[in-house]
């Protein structure tokens, strides 16, 4: 039954893409809320499909790559809602819901089988690990999409073009202050997840670190975001070097969630959970 939610909530994401980009076109405010309206419903399926499938497995739903793309989008959309009705930030739809529709439509490609956790996934932590990662990823995808449309603003500007694009896009104040709230936002509960995670390998394999190569580059990933962080609060960077090295974070990010994952062997590899 869980499934059935969970392929209806794409189309209506589906649908609210389509929205959103008509949005972008034509500029009118009631077309953006149908979308925004859609989007919510689809939220809401995907939320009691989450939890049905949390029910039907006995367990938290985060122990493949189906559940953990089908959270990130969740997350992806959740927080996306949430901003929007905070922000009102022009044509972001646009670019976050394709995103979530590109990472939906990769869950419904993974096996959707429930089995039993092995036990070293038997943990409280399993939860509190895995939610506050997903939500700093999600944290995180927004601030990448921001800095796309950051740069493409910047470029109509620079070029003097300022045409439809530019109409159509939020001001580059906006979207840098956008920026710098998404990784005021992202970076403590990415450093949550490590901690949490640290904690739980402990527990689990008696080792706080044990340089596994998810461990290691999610290292990397907090040392580059860690970075951004600094340069923007002492040095002061803003507008197109910030845009630029939250897209390097975000791709090192994808690696760390996907990559390493799927290409490495280790105890956080989805291939060795469930042999």
């Amino acid at each position: 039954m869980h499934n059935f939610f969970f392929q209806i909530a794409i189309f209506i994401y589906f649908v609210s893409t389509i929205g959103f980009f008509m949005q972008v076109i034509t500029l009118r405010k009631d077309v953006e809320r149908i979308a925004t309206i859609f989007l919510g419903a689809g939220f809401g399926l995907h939320t009691i499909s989450l939890l049905m499938r949390w029910l039907a497995g006995g367990h938290p739903p985060f122990v493949n790559l189906y559940d953990s793309l089908s959270f990130l989008a969740w997350a992806i959309v959740g927080l996306f809602l949430l901003f929007q009705w905070q922000s009102k930030l022009k044509s972001f739809g646009a670019f976050v819901v394709p995103l979530a529709m590109v990472i939906m439509t990769g869950s419904s490609l993974q096996s959707k089988a429930i089995v039993p956790l092995p036990p070293a996934l038997r943990s409280i932590w399993l939860p509190i690990h895995a939610i506050i990662c997903l939500c700093a990823d999600a944290i995180f995808a927004l601030a990448a999409c921001g800095a796309v449309m950051f740069l493409i603003q910047e470029r109509q500007i620079k070029n003097k073009r300022l045409g439809a694009i530019f109409q159509r896009l939020p001001s580059l104040e906006a979207l840098d202050s956008m920026n710098r709230r998404c990784l005021t936002w992202g970076f403590p509960l990415l450093t949550l997840g490590i901690v949490t995670g640290s904690i739980w390998a402990e527990e689990a394999w008696g080792s706080y670190w044990s340089w596994d190569p998810k461990e290691t580059w999610s290292l990397i990933t907090w040392f580059i975001y860690a970075a951004l962080l600094h340069q923007r609060l002492t040095v002061g960077w803003r507008g197109r070097k910030a845009a630029i090295m939250t897209l390097v974070g975000f791709a090192v990010l994808i690696f760390t969630f996907l990559g390493v994952s799927l290409l490495l062997s280790g105890a956080h590899s989805y291939a060795t959970w469930f042999k």
